[in-house]
């Protein structure tokens, strides 16, 4: 009796947990079937595509490494891959050292802060039509403030004021645009890393003599580790994904990049939606999965001893 007792005992137990897993696993369930439909199945998709060749209509055909070997010679894909690292070398520290500098200075007790912390954050939020539009205006070849002052100020000939949209000076403007655009995001993020500094290291550091540079270099910095770790990922990876901005600041009224200009994301969307290689677009764009990822597993490697000193 004891024993039958006992078994309907550990069945009803058994009844009552998978009724529990099933109300749990429904909770889930819509994000990950969200994931699995459009992100998961999308991305192994894109990863075989990338070994055929096939432009939407007709059947598709294996190709093995093919698309990867004409990636090689391809000078287009040469300068978006050579652009889009440019740009990263440029963003990346220039953002980081910005935002930094602009949330130390306005973590201080300075009048007017909150008002100086959103004007750093504006950018960000500002409609990105719109101030591009400013930017282009400002910088315009013949029309912009900018070079009217060269021009008028500095006397420098018309003919050599510079276009800053094309050639060489489009990286240089793309690099100022963003660190101007995403200084005051990060900014935020490195507000809330110095807000969990406690105040009585710097008030240990300045009876010890420590001036305003030492107790930022020996307090400030090493606190802000793992902040300064999580921003340089995330700006890291957002660089590589530089799409929007060059379409808006260098597209010109076609929306079309220039070889200077070019970015890997781009030169993905023209292969796929305007030449329809779609095998070539999903190589390009598995060589940047595979960059991206590589600079993070480094940061990540590097963070293990950096970040956890």
């Amino acid at each position: 009796m004891d024993a039958k007792a006992a078994e309907m005992l550990r069945k009803s137990q058994k009844k009552r947990n998978i009724k529990k897993n099933l109300i749990a696993y429904s909770f889930i369930a819509p994000n990950f079937i969200g994931f699995a439909v459009f992100t998961l199945v999308p991305m192994m998709f894109a990863f075989l595509l990338a070994f055929l060749e096939w432009d939407g209509n007709n059947p598709i055909k294996f190709v093995g490494l093919e698309n990867f070997k004409a990636l090689v010679k391809d000078k287009f894909f040469l300068a978006s891959l050579k652009n889009t690292i440019i740009y990263s070398i440029g963003t990346v520290p220039l953002t980081l050292v910005t935002s930094l500098l602009l949330a130390v200075v306005l973590n201080q007790n300075i009048k007017g802060r909150a008002f100086f912390r959103t004007l750093g954050f504006f950018p960000y939020v500002a409609s990105l039509v719109a101030v591009t539009s400013v930017w282009t205006m400002v910088f315009h070849a013949s029309k912009g403030p900018v070079n009217a002052i060269l021009y008028y100020v500095f006397k420098i000939p018309k003919e050599k004021l510079p276009n800053w949209f094309a050639g060489n000076l489009v990286l240089l403007m793309l690099i100022l645009f963003s660190v101007w655009r995403f200084m005051g995001y990060y900014m935020v993020m490195f507000l809330a890393g110095l807000q969990t500094i406690p105040k009585e290291l710097y008030e240990a550091g300045t009876i010890d003599g420590a001036n305003a540079w030492q107790r930022f270099r020996y307090i400030t910095l090493p606190a802000l580790k793992p902040t300064t770790f999580l921003v340089t990922v995330m700006l890291t990876i957002n660089c590589f994904k530089i799409y929007d901005i060059a379409i808006m600041l260098a597209g010109g009224s076609q929306n079309t990049l220039s070889v200077s200009a070019m970015v890997l994301v781009y030169y993905i969307y023209q292969n796929a939606f305007n030449f329809w290689k779609l095998g070539y677009s999903s190589a390009v764009a598995m060589v940047l999965f595979v960059l991206v990822f590589s600079v993070t597993l480094i940061q990540f490697k590097i963070q293990e001893n950096y970040a956890n000193e």
